[in-house]
Formats: structure tokens, sequence, C-alpha cells
């Protein structure tokens, strides 16, 4: 079973896989704060790095969707190709000399994904400078990638949606309690906006389980399984999931920025969203 204290240390790698002087610097009072860059899927991947750090933020996590190809049937061969190893030390090039952090990548194996290609992805993500992969994978899958994930190293921390019906879904503390244990590479990546739909209370959550939550996804639903609304309109307790991470700085886990609802473009939304975020933490 791994302690925080172990989880830290995959995080502080993560936190120290570049230095970059005059550079965003996006720790907000202790508060490491940063962006799903899935929140920048409508840029390809040299337009979302330029719009993370024109938005001032040093941290990311990457999703799958920047690096993988276009064309479905390129991406069979990609998931175990040498060449997308190579394609991730550029990728970590860009945003070091941009002076943004690759704290996770995202990458969300499931059922057709072949042994193989879990540990190439694995490796992957160690060549970007993380050993942290988040996930929105099945419960049925904990037990293969947590020994695929012991194999290589690294944790996988599943991502949460709000999906009450399908109990092979990530959306219960159920789920994540089943998935975890006997799994210590099984980690969490809490969405405190999906948790909130599903009617579950984030903050409690977050108190009671940090030593198995590596990230938090920051955006703002209503409860009964509403909308995905700008920061501040939902019944997302943003600010007090933002203050218990003040209160344990220790902890080390980040939050990340995801935004999904209806807005004007992802880079003044996003800027929104990271201004909302310091003015909680102000």
């Amino acid at each position: 079973m791994y302690s925080r204290r172990d989880f830290a240390k995959f995080a502080i790698a993560a936190a120290s896989s570049s230095v970059a002087f005059g550079k965003p610097d996006s720790n907000v009072k202790g508060v490491r704060i940063g962006a799903q860059s899935y929140s920048f899927r409508s840029l390809p991947l040299d337009e979302a790095i330029k719009a993370m750090s024109d938005v001032g933020l040093s941290y990311v996590e990457l999703w799958q969707g920047h690096v993988e190809p276009k064309d479905r049937d390129e991406i069979k061969k990609w998931r175990t190709a040498s060449s997308s190893l190579d394609q991730m030390k550029e990728v970590r090039r860009k945003f070091n000399n941009a002076g943004i952090r690759i704290y996770a990548m995202n990458y969300s194996f499931n059922q057709n994904h072949t042994d193989e290609e879990v540990l190439h992805g694995m490796e992957m993500a160690k060549l970007l400078g993380t050993k942290i992969i988040t996930a929105s994978s099945k419960v049925d899958q904990s037990k293969r990638l947590n020994d695929l994930a012991s194999k290589a190293g690294v944790k996988v921390a599943m991502h949460n949606h709000s999906n009450l019906k399908d109990p092979n879904e990530f959306a219960t503390i159920e789920s994540f309690s089943k998935a975890m244990e006997g799994n210590p590479n099984i980690a969490i990546n809490l969405d405190i906006g999906h948790f909130t739909a599903a009617n579950l209370d984030p903050v409690e959550y977050l108190k009671k389980h940090h030593d198995r939550i590596v990230t938090l996804h920051i955006k703002d639903r209503k409860k009964d399984q509403g909308a995905n609304v700008p920061f501040g309109e939902g019944d997302t307790p943003i600010k007090a999931c933002l203050e218990v991470l003040k209160a344990n700085k220790s902890w080390g886990i980040p939050a990340m920025i995801e935004y999904e609802y209806k807005g004007v473009d992802p880079i003044t939304e996003v800027r929104k969203c990271y201004e909302y975020c310091k003015k909680q933490l102000a």
C-alpha cells in the first residue's frame, strides 16, 4: 500500500520535470492550479501550449487527444510505435520551453487496449516527465491496470463521471473503493463537478481520501445530473475544495481546470476560470 508520502513523491517529480525562469507560475497560495488540456480541445497542441502560457498556467494534465493521430486507422499503430515515444520527448520539450510542467498524462485505457499498448502508453507518460496517468476507464479494468502500472512504475488515477446507472462506471464512492481494494497502483482523479452532479460531497471525500487522490478536476455543475455551467453558477463547492488544498499543501494535490460549459472561446473561458480560482484563494 502506498502512503500519502509516496503519492507526493510522484507529484513532486511531475512538478519538477522542467525549470523555466521568467515563465508562468500558477502556484496560488500554495495551491498548484493548472488545466486539463482537453479544455483547449479545439486548438492543436502548439496553440494550446501558447494559450495556457498566455493565461498564466504552469501546470497541465495532457489530454491524449492532443498527441494521438486524428486518423482512427493510425491510432492502433501509434499505440505501440517507437515513433510515438520520440514524439513524447518532443512534446515534453515544447512544454518545458513554455515553462509548463506536465503533471499527468490523460490516457484512457479501456478493454480494447492490449497489455502491450497499455505498457507503451505508460512509457510515453514517463517520457513526458510524469509517472501519473489519469484515465476515464471502467471498474473491471482496475486489477489489470494496477498490475501493469506496478510493472511500469506508474500510477493510474481513475476519473469519475456522473453515470450512476452503470456499476462499471466510476461515479460512486463504492466504485472507487472497489477499484482500489488490493490495487495500490490505482489512485483517484476526482472530478468535483461530476461528483456534485451525482449528489455526492467532494469536500468530505477529499478530506477522507486525500491519500489516494492525486489530482482534482475543477468544473462547476448543478446537482441532480445538472449541466456544466460557468464557475460560480453551479452547486460545486469549488471554493471549499480549494481551501482544503490550501490548508493542506503537503498533500501535493493540484487543481486542474477543465472547461466544458458553453462559452466564448477556450482562452477567454479558461482565463475566467483561473481568475475565479485565484479569487477563491485570496
